[in-house]
């Protein structure tokens, strides 16, 4: 069963989904991708998704710089593959997708990367965010790139 919560938080409403083992989604309501609810989610608060709140909310004053969370997400292996190299870049780093490649050791597959961070459902938790254009321009976030650069200034990876 999963079930998720609608957060209120200094960035904008968090659809945020756990299952038994981990949280299975996470998103900024008001932007490109909103959590996806499902047939068979129920609407109902967890200590995990509480838990997810409260350390997003800690994040969102600048009082926490990770997450100690589990984490549950579908996705090819591939895809967990790019996810865990976005995990391994430090708070207040940014990478670009050609970096990313090389980091899953397959430097030929930025494209298939960029697609890959692009499907993250763990928004903020599993940092898509501080991934850039190799010209150090922001490229595209599902919350919006008003919220990409707020998180990256936030993290004093981007002066504001």
């Amino acid at each position: 069963m999963i079930c998720y919560e609608i957060y209120n938080s200094t960035f904008g409403e968090l659809g945020i989904a756990a299952s038994d083992t981990g949280l299975v989604g996470i998103d900024l309501q008001a932007g490109k991708r909103p959590l996806p609810v499902r047939e068979g989610w129920r609407r109902d608060a967890t200590p995990l998704t509480d838990l997810a709140a409260a350390q997003l909310q800690a994040y969102f004053r600048g009082e926490r710089q990770g997450f100690d969370l589990p984490l549950s997400a579908a996705g090819t292996p591939f895809q967990q593959s790019v996810w865990r190299a976005l995990c391994a870049i430090p708070y207040g780093e940014t990478r670009n997708y050609r970096e990313l490649a090389e980091a899953i050791g397959n430097p030929k597959a930025v494209r298939a990367v960029a697609r890959a961070n692009g499907a993250n459902p763990l928004s903020i938790v599993v940092p898509c965010h501080r991934v850039i254009g190799s010209d150090g321009t922001l490229t595209g976030y599902a919350g919006g790139l008003e919220i990409k650069a707020r998180l990256l200034v936030l993290e004093g990876a981007l002066i504001g």
